[in-house]
């Protein structure tokens, strides 16, 4: 009859082996992926969207008003928990209506991305906003669209074509309608008087 002691060495002897034996074949066994998880984007087509904000009626309906039109090619759209964010590579456009559902102003960007937690647009790559009334249109390579505060900001250079001149700028501020802006650092005027744009 075996005594205690042998009983535990031979015990011992068969835990080790049985980790050694699961420690070689761990090698083997795949093992997940440090590092971020690779998101895959929904996309979407010649897309239409409109661009509404809440409202009340006098006797506390709920309703909403239409304020713009947006149209772009194709889109992507990634739903990050931290930070999710919709994409437009192929350009895109907006129609900004006013009260009586006119067009008032319009947008164009090779390139916007816009943060819906922060409800603001990055666009960039020959963005062009005009006001179809005034005649005015701004000209610069990047923009900032808040949503919540419907204003333009930039901090790069800026053109600005009015009916009867050009102004040259560095940082503006404007309205989403572009009725009126200010330009931070004013860097040249040109007198067009009746030049095309």
């Amino acid at each position: 009859m075996l005594s205690v002691s042998t009983i535990n060495k031979v015990l011992f002897i068969l835990g080790m082996v049985c980790l050694a034996s699961v420690g070689c074949n761990d090698k083997n066994v795949a093992k997940p992926q440090a590092g971020p998880r690779k998101l895959v984007p929904e996309e979407a087509d010649s897309l239409e969207s409109l661009l509404s904000e809440p409202t009340t009626d006098s006797t506390g309906k709920l309703g909403a008003r239409v304020k713009g039109k947006l149209t772009a090619p194709y889109m992507k759209r990634y739903d990050r928990a931290d930070s999710p964010y919709t994409e437009f590579p192929r350009t895109l456009h907006v129609d900004f209506y006013n009260d009586s559902l006119k067009t008032e102003s319009q947008l164009d960007a090779h390139y916007g991305k816009y943060f819906s937690s922060f409800d603001k647009v990055y666009l960039r790559d020959s963005v062009v906003v005009k006001n179809l009334s005034k005649g005015d249109t701004l000209r610069c390579q990047e923009l900032w669209w808040d949503q919540h505060t419907e204003r333009f900001t930039t901090d790069k250079p800026v053109r600005i074509y009015t009916p009867d001149k050009i102004l040259y700028g560095t940082g503006m501020e404007a309205d989403q309608n572009f009725r009126w802006y200010t330009i931070k650092k004013l860097t040249g005027t040109v007198l067009t008087s009746g030049m095309p744009k």
